[in-house]
């Protein structure tokens, strides 16, 4: 091979190989990105029962007569007597018989009706209690569970507003308050329930 011809075919050789240094080697397609798994939501856990509401009846047999609800009360408070009840002789403050009315849904799911829950079973209230005591002619106006309570075991009234002939057929009404309760001073908020009730049970 003559000088010229190893010159040409060393310049072929390099030329070939600066050409295969400068190829772009081939892309290799990423791998799409794994989506996290999406934790489930947590299920709201179920509110807490809470009393919002009771109704006693104090008559002068030595029975208290408890309500959950403002139907079976108002027909006791009409006609001395409910459809439904259950009796829980001896259970009451002081041995007392405690009569609970309860409505047809409570013997359906064969469960305690809410008078009774709040009475034996020390459910807790709620911060918007309302409740009454029909005692003596006189309406008893509570917005503590305690407070009705201990006025259904002792028939004591430390503290209390009251408003003489304002009750539908002229009772006198007794807003019952507590040391706290008192310092804030007429409870307006209890005045409109107790008119609301007897417009919405009419």
């Amino acid at each position: 091979m003559t000088h010229t011809a190893q010159v040409s075919t060393l310049i072929f050789l390099v030329a070939g190989l600066a050409g295969c240094a400068t190829q772009a080697p081939q892309a290799t397609p990423a791998s799409a990105p794994v989506a996290a798994p999406v934790a489930a939501a947590p299920s709201a856990a179920p509110a807490a029962e809470v009393a919002k509401e009771l109704y006693v009846v104090l008559p002068d047999d030595g029975r208290i007569y408890a309500f959950g609800d403002t139907k079976n009360y108002f027909d006791f408070l009409t006609h001395g007597e409910v459809t439904l009840t259950r009796t829980r002789i001896g259970e009451g403050p002081g041995g007392k018989t405690l009569v609970f009315g309860i409505t047809a849904d409570d013997v359906k799911a064969n469960k305690p009706s809410l008078g009774e829950k709040v009475m034996l079973s020390g459910l807790p209230a709620a911060p918007e209690f309302y409740g009454e005591v029909f005692k003596g002619g006189r309406f008893y106006v509570f917005g503590d569970l305690k407070d009705i309570k201990d006025f259904t075991a002792f028939g004591e009234v430390p503290y209390s507003y009251t408003d003489i002939g304002a009750g539908p057929k002229g009772e006198t009404l007794v807003y019952v308050m507590n040391s706290a309760s008192y310092k804030l001073g007429k409870p307006e908020v209890r005045v409109e329930r107790f008119k609301a009730l007897r417009v919405a049970g009419k």
